[in-house]
């Protein structure tokens, strides 16, 4: 696993992780989810790289939604160059914390960077360097659109098993939200969601997932936390 990168990783926050702050379930104590994930890095022995001007960096999907092609192009190009310098053009990985834009990225881009999920980095390459200290009792899983386009509803189920003794991973087409349309309509959250409280186990308060605005939608409709999956690695590991 080391030759990846000689433990070498480049770390884009997705914007939407670097504006929004924790949930309402989490304390005061909890860290924010762009500190968090430096701190496991670091714990599984990477040296972090970060892309220069971070704050004006976007993936352009929100610009693609809204039918802005130019704008999208012209974000994800930046972004594409600043990835290749800071990757020292591909030798070193690049860590997304969403996977939709992850996702947007792999659609977008036209070199040859190792961009990655969340959910396969941490599967394939932190995981295997630290150690599970003691398991939840049972946790939720959502698998976000973008990743059942890309196929890793499998890799998130084995990596949350790593992490508790019971997954239930939820049944969904879709949970809604879709990007920002949950803010604007709810309407499509509420209906996407409506059957998600008839899945969660009794025993079960605490679900993950791979995309903060999805995980608003999901604790709206759960009555739970939900949150990036990297919070659990975090506790079980710790």
């Amino acid at each position: 696993m080391e030759a990846i990168s000689d433990l070498k990783v480049v770390y884009f926050p997705s914007c939407i992780n670097r504006g929004m702050g924790k949930n309402e379930f989490q304390s005061k104590d909890d860290l924010q989810l762009t500190e968090l994930t430096h701190q496991l890095l670091v714990r599984a022995g990477y040296s972090i790289i970060y892309p220069n001007n971070i704050n004006d960096q976007c993936c352009g999907m929100p610009f693609s939604s809204k039918g802005f092609a130019e704008a999208n192009h012209q974000q994800s190009t930046l972004l594409e160059a600043e990835l290749l310098q800071a990757s020292a053009q591909g030798k070193y990985p690049i860590l997304y914390d969403m996977s939709p834009c992850f996702y947007h990225s792999k659609e977008e881009f036209t070199s040859n960077l190792k961009i990655v999920d969340p959910i396969e980095f941490m599967l394939d390459y932190v995981m295997p360097k630290l150690t599970v200290k003691k398991k939840k009792e049972s946790v939720a899983i959502f698998p976000v659109c973008s990743v059942k386009k890309i196929g890793k509803m499998e890799q998130l189920l084995a990596l949350a098993q790593y992490c508790a003794d019971q997954v239930t991973m939820i049944d969904s087409n879709c949970c809604g939200f879709a990007g920002d349309r949950g803010f604007l309509i709810p309407e499509l959250n509420e209906h996407g969601l409506r059957d998600i409280k008839n899945q969660i186990p009794s025993n079960c308060n605490s679900g993950y997932s791979t995309s903060r605005t999805c995980e608003i939608g999901l604790e709206k409709s759960s009555g739970m936390s939900f949150s990036s999956i990297f919070y659990l690695i975090e506790e079980v590991t710790r």
